[in-house]
C-alpha cells in the first residue's frame, strides 16, 4: 500500500511540477511535458514491482506505435485556437483527429503484423 501512495505521489509531483514551469516559460513547458515521463515512471514501476523485461519491453514497444497518432494533434491545435476556435472547439476536434489517425496507424501497422487495438 505505501509503494502505491509513494507511485500516485512522485506521478502527481511531476505533473504539478510540468504545468507550472508552463506557466511561467513556453518552451520549457513544452519540452519537459514532451519528453516521455509518464512512460519513463511507468517502466520504472513495472521493473520495481518484478514484471519481466518482455512486459517492460512490450510496454515501450506498444507506446512508441500509440504516440504516432497523437503528434498530428500538436499540429492542429494551435493551429486551430490561432484560427479564434475556442479551446474546448479545438480540443474536441483534435480527439477526433487523434482517433482518426489512430484508427489509419491500426491499419497500417496490422499489415507489419502488429496488433495495437486489444
Amino acid at each position: 500500500m505505501k509503494f502505491i501512495i509513494l507511485k500516485y505521489a512522485v506521478t502527481a509531483f511531476i505533473i504539478v511540477l510540468v504545468s507550472e514551469v508552463a506557466k511561467r516559460t513556453d518552451r520549457l513547458g513544452a519540452l519537459l511535458a514532451s519528453l516521455p515521463f509518464v512512460t519513463i515512471m511507468v517502466m520504472i514501476w513495472l521493473y520495481l514491482e518484478g514484471q519481466g523485461d518482455e512486459k517492460i519491453s512490450n510496454h515501450a514497444f506498444f507506446t512508441f506505435w500509440y504516440v504516432i497518432p497523437t503528434l498530428p494533434m500538436f499540429l492542429a491545435m494551435p493551429a486551430l485556437l490561432r484560427n479564434g476556435l475556442s479551446f474546448w472547439w479545438s480540443l474536441t476536434i483534435c480527439v477526433g483527429i487523434t482517433v482518426i489517425c489512430f484508427i489509419i496507424t491500426s491499419l497500417v501497422a496490422s499489415k507489419f503484423g502488429i496488433t495495437l487495438i486489444p
